[in-house]
């Protein structure tokens, strides 16, 4: 992955180069009024003025010319700086949109936005030029040091009113940049909700929330704006009294002899000129402020990119799975959610994970997707630490349903296909496995059907067949499934154990379930209760353990602190092998 400074300095390079030739051009109007009032004048010579005319044309034209290539070239490195950004940037969002569990963040993308703004700016311009200011100052200081030292001072005194400027206006930016973007993410979040929101009538309270979240993003915007209005102000006024008083200053010297009226007005419009990129700076502030800060927060985020090592590529997986020891820790707190648990898969073999709400289930799946990362312990398909896959190799080798279930916008076909290249027969083949090939040609358009994710084209429950689809697509070895059926009606459910059956002994498949028509077409059973394994083996031992342990519980002769954990973890036990038996299960189907 290309460093973001290498990236941004062949640009910045081609538009330094040409700011080069600009500046030089723009001597021109002095040097044409230095000898229009020392020469043409005192001459009277009409020849000598029409070809001091000539030549400043042809340097203007040149001027105007490579200006506006300038410009062009300014805008086009934006361009090519984002398009070569957003990829990249727009992957590591998403990986880390993953690992949040939750929609990726658009901070990234922003940052790529703002430092196209930049890269469009007369600021970024105005920068490249204001280094000229010495080159111009230097000039005036050899037609007369007094006239030099002025220029100079007049050059330190805006330097530093810009350096003021950054100094009064860099945290608010920064923190009207958080708090914008605070804002915007909870408005996203909310629209997500928005049916809900009407439904229960909450649109107003969730309004009134982004309405004062957006009172301090005004706020904010405000003193942050008073101070930069307040500093433009200031720069333009001293500018001018600058150009006054440096006019005055070259007038002295002409009356007392010291120089001409050529070098006063040459000198005043060179100062001018050295002044001026100063002032657009100050007045450009914001925009390079927060091209600034989003320049360093990318570049944070591609050397964490970057400080991933890259991985060789491993054979295709048989779908061998280990689980050793997983810990997990809820992300900026000390829950722990895992605690040791292990497993082992051998190919072809299918678990069934069943607990409680909140006993870690959806916790342990993610884990062996290899998308979240153990607190401690590691996860291997084919003895292969997960982490030591290449996730674009990993990906197609592992299918995948997550208990809240997404589409993408496209076509049910595109969506089978991971939205890659549609293979028609690799696509119809994945809805049979999934058995439901019927189901789409029933759609409007069948496989051509457009799949809105804010639509309700779709059932919930056929959205989850879809993606059991897209789970099967192509030759996964191992098939991790949450809650597979949660929406599915009886035709559905059935088609999923008839999956399930057809799969055994074929891939490895992770099934996290509350209902026994599942179980019957698994090998090994896993309950979680709070973390921890309570129980794990063959599936018919495991429910023969499940409905002997409350009773083995209850008559220990524990502490009472034990006895009292002990009966808890029993009666959410009880309650599992209670909802499983009154759904159909019995010894005999897990058996």
């Amino acid at each position: 992955m290309t460093a973001l400074p290498i990236l941004l300095r062949r640009p910045l390079l081609h538009v330094a180069a040409l700011s080069f030739f600009v500046n030089l051009l723009l001597l021109t109007p002095a040097v044409f009024m230095l000898q229009v009032f020392d020469r043409v004048l005192a001459s009277q010579s009409g020849e000598t003025l029409l070809v001091l005319l000539l030549g400043v044309g042809m340097a203007l034209v040149l001027l105007v010319a490579l200006d506006h290539l300038r410009g062009r070239l300014q805008g086009v490195a934006g361009n090519l700086v984002a398009e070569a950004l957003s990829p990249v940037v727009a992957r590591i969002t998403v990986a880390q949109g993953a690992r949040r569990s939750g929609r990726a963040p658009a901070e990234g993308m922003r940052d790529v936005a703002a430092l196209r703004a930049l890269f469009s700016s007369q600021g970024l311009l105005a920068l490249f030029d204001a280094p000229w200011a010495l080159v111009y100052v230097a000039v005036v200081w050899l037609v007369h040091p007094a006239l030099g030292m002025a220029a100079a001072a007049a050059a330190l005194l805006m330097l530093g009113l810009a350096l003021l400027n950054d100094l009064i206006t860099r945290r608010e930016i920064e923190s009207l940049q958080k708090a914008a973007a605070g804002a915007t993410r909870y408005l996203e979040a909310s629209l997500q909700n928005a049916e809900v929101a009407q439904a229960l009538g909450m649109t107003e309270a969730l309004l009134g929330r982004w309405r004062q979240k957006n009172q301090e993003v005004t706020a904010l915007q405000g003193r942050t704006a008073r101070k930069s209005v307040l500093m433009a102000a200031c720069t333009r006024t001293l500018r001018q009294a600058v150009q006054v008083l440096m006019l005055g200053l070259g007038a002295w010297l002409v009356i007392h002899g010291e120089a001409t009226a050529g070098i006063m007005i040459a000198t005043t419009v060179l100062l001018g000129r050295a002044l001026a990129p100063v002032e657009q700076v100050v007045g450009s502030w914001r925009v390079l402020a927060e091209g600034r800060a989003a320049f360093r927060r990318l570049r944070d985020l591609l050397a964490a990119a970057d400080a991933e090592p890259r991985r060789m590529p491993l054979p295709a997986p048989t779908g061998r799975l280990q689980a050793q020891n997983l810990v997990f820790r809820a992300p900026q707190g000390e829950r722990l959610i895992l605690a040791g648990v292990s497993l082992q898969l051998e190919p072809g073999e299918a678990l069934a994970v069943i607990g409680p709400s909140a006993a870690g289930k959806s916790t342990l799946v993610r884990l062996l997707t290899g998308v979240w990362a153990p607190t401690s312990g590691s996860v291997r398909l084919d003895q292969a630490d997960l982490s030591q896959w290449p996730r674009e190799e990993l990906g197609p080798h592992i299918g995948y349903v997550p208990q809240d279930v997404e589409l993408f916008p496209g076509t049910v076909a595109e969506n089978i296909a991971r939205l890659g290249e549609v293979d028609a027969e690799r696509v119809v083949l994945a809805a049979q496995r999934a058995h439901v090939h019927e189901l789409i040609l029933s759609l409007p358009e069948g496989y051509d059907t457009p799949v809105d994710p804010a639509g309700a084209l779709l059932s919930p429950g056929q959205r989850q067949r879809i993606a059991l689809a897209r789970a099967l697509y192509g030759d996964p070895r191992l098939l991790l499934l949450d809650e597979p059926n949660s929406n599915l009606d009886g035709a559905g459910e059935n088609a999923l154990a008839a999956t399930l059956a057809d799969l055994r002994g074929q891939v490895t498949v992770v099934v996290v379930t509350h209902r026994s028509t599942l179980i019957q077409h698994v090998d090994k059973m896993l309950v979680l209760d709070g973390g921890r394994v309570q129980h794990y083996g063959a599936a018919a031992e495991v429910m023969r353990a499940m409905q002997q342990r409350p009773q083995q519980a209850q008559k220990q002769a524990a502490p009472a602190a034990e006895a009292e954990a002990h009966g808890a973890a029993g009666a959410r036990v009880v309650d599992m092998l209670q909802t499983l038996q009154r759904s159909g299960a019995g010894r005999g189907e897990a058996s």
